[in-house]
């Protein structure tokens, strides 16, 4: 007899597929359907388009009570994820009394994926990444260019980057949907609370944070003046 997480885990799979969410392919490494193996796109019409990012997503028998363990494999340069565990930092992954039993499969790479696009500066988990972002963004993501193509170029050296195990036929009409649609949908994505000793001085300053999102604001209202800026 199948386990409850297992008949939860190829309920919400199916769920998945149906959604025909764009951007997100995911499968199971084995029957038991407890670990998985993912890969993101950058939404449309961000600067993450054109990259994908590979994660895994494990889960207990205890799932749908506990959330499971996500973990990127190509580790973006990114201010909510963890450079050294490859773990994206959202509330509801990393403390227990924030995790709901509504949380779904495709809701967690939903939120994932928005994340990647619109960074929480409140809480970085990454410093580097979260100052890089505020003063220069366009090395910003020239960073994580360099670390899409060298991961991809090694795994072809190694022989190990088959994507043909992560893609499906594709339905025959796609639904597309739109970053403010997904923005509007997940923009009370939540962060996981950074130890003090993870702060720095740069980040306590009220008038720096406010002059970053001045900067943002510009660089939407005007991004040919600020591209050039």
């Amino acid at each position: 007899m199948h386990s409850r997480a297992y008949l939860l885990l190829q309920k919400e799979y199916r769920q998945f597929r149906e959604s025909e969410l764009q951007g997100i392919i995911a499968v199971p490494l084995y029957e038991n359907m407890m670990d998985w193996d993912v890969q993101m796109n950058g939404l449309l019409g961000t600067p993450w388009q054109g990259l994908f990012f590979r994660l895994t997503m494990n889960f207990t028998l205890e799932y749908n009570f506990v959330p499971p363990v996500v973990k990127f494999t190509i580790v973006p340069f990114h201010p909510n994820v963890h450079q050294t565990t490859g773990k994206p930092c959202i509330d509801f992954l990393d403390d227990l009394t924030k995790w709901k039993e509504g949380y779904t499969f495709s809701s967690i790479l939903l939120t994932i994926q928005v994340m990647l696009s619109e960074p929480v500066l409140d809480n970085p988990v990454n410093l580097e990444a979260a100052q890089m972002l505020m003063l220069n963004r366009s090395m910003y993501m020239l960073i994580n260019h360099k670390i899409f193509k060298e991961a991809v170029l090694s795994a072809k050296k190694k022989g190990k980057l088959d994507l043909t195990k992560l893609q499906f036929v594709p339905p025959k009409f796609t639904r597309k949907v739109s970053f403010n649609d997904y923005y509007m949908t997940w923009c009370r994505i939540a962060t996981s609370k950074v130890d003090d000793h993870d702060r720095a001085s740069l980040f306590e300053d009220p008038n720096f944070i406010g002059m970053y999102y001045k900067w943002k604001t510009a660089e939407r209202n005007h991004p040919k003046e600020w591209n050039l800026k």
